[in-house]
């Protein structure tokens, strides 16, 4: 069996459409928190297991011997090293086969990468059969409020002319379920997009894309850290995204190995391709 956790979250969801064009339904199933949330897959004959990562005990049915599991990681920062670790426990205990965990990119040492490389470190240390599949940043982190941005006109960060590999999730999410369902144990990849690209040439993609104009600006991190928070995040995660900004700066979300393309057997998606059906919709 085939088992996705977090499977109704944005990645999640991607990746269990990837797999269902692979695998029957039955041979899939899903370990989410609101079985309501995944109706629509339990319809098409997908198996739903309710778990929580935070009741350890809620994980006791999730897997079974011989299962290959797709470990999305948990989106509570500062809360995930308990929660996977249950997760990692209860794997040990069923025996699963493979433990394929969605980790992130190895250069990077920005305070969002500790708790994967703790949760990386007590997979190894369980001796279970793994892959970790170190993705980089997703090109909708930066397109979340195009309409805005555009009207705007301004592309604003502190990461100067630092660049970013990035790739959309629909790519992230197929090479998830190629290493998954692959021959593979015991490998790492540092997932990417083909190219790296910087702010500016996203405010360079915005305007060609809207016919309006859209410039980089470039700030210090605490006005960059006001401005987010000013625009309504919460002033922990605002300061999160500046604190990625500044390891974009020193260019560890830069790298192009190629992982990516060779797990989903084509190109990463550009840029340009996801600026204009962004400004489309």
């Amino acid at each position: 069996m085939y088992v996705v956790t977090g499977a109704t979250g944005q990645l999640g969801r991607l990746a269990v459409e990837s797999l269902l064009a692979e695998v029957p339904a039955a041979e899939v199933a899903v370990a989410v928190r609101s079985a309501e949330k995944a109706a629509d897959l339990a319809a098409r004959g997908v198996s739903v297991r309710v778990v929580d990562y935070d009741r350890p005990e809620s994980l006791a049915g999730a897997f079974a011997a011989g299962d290959r599991v797709l470990f999305i990681s948990g989106s509570e920062v500062g809360r995930r090293l308990p929660q996977h670790q249950a997760v990692v426990e209860a794997a040990k205990a069923a025996g699963v086969a493979l433990l394929a965990y969605t980790s992130i990119q190895g250069a990077a040492t920005f305070a969002l990468a500790d708790e994967h490389r703790a949760t990386e470190a007590m997979i190894l240390a369980s001796g279970l059969p793994y892959v970790f599949l170190r993705n980089g940043w997703y090109t909708e982190n930066y397109l979340g409020d195009v309409a805005g941005t555009v009207e705007r006109g301004i592309v604003l960060g502190s990461a100067g002319e630092g660049r970013v590999a990035t790739a959309p999730r629909g790519d992230y999410a197929e090479a998830a379920v190629a290493a998954l369902t692959g021959d593979a144990t015991n490998e790492t990849y540092e997932l990417s997009g083909d190219t790296a690209w910087s702010l500016g040439e996203l405010a360079a993609e915005l305007a060609q894309a809207s016919g309006r104009p859209v410039e980089h600006r470039n700030v210090a991190p605490a006005e960059h850290l006001a401005a987010l928070v000013g625009a309504g995040l919460p002033e922990g995660f605002a300061g999160a995204l500046v604190d990625v900004d500044a390891g974009i700066a020193r260019g560890e979300l830069a790298g192009t190995p190629g992982d990516l393309a060779r797990l989903i057997g084509r190109p990463t998606v550009p840029l340009a391709e996801s600026v204009r059906a962004a400004v489309g919709a």
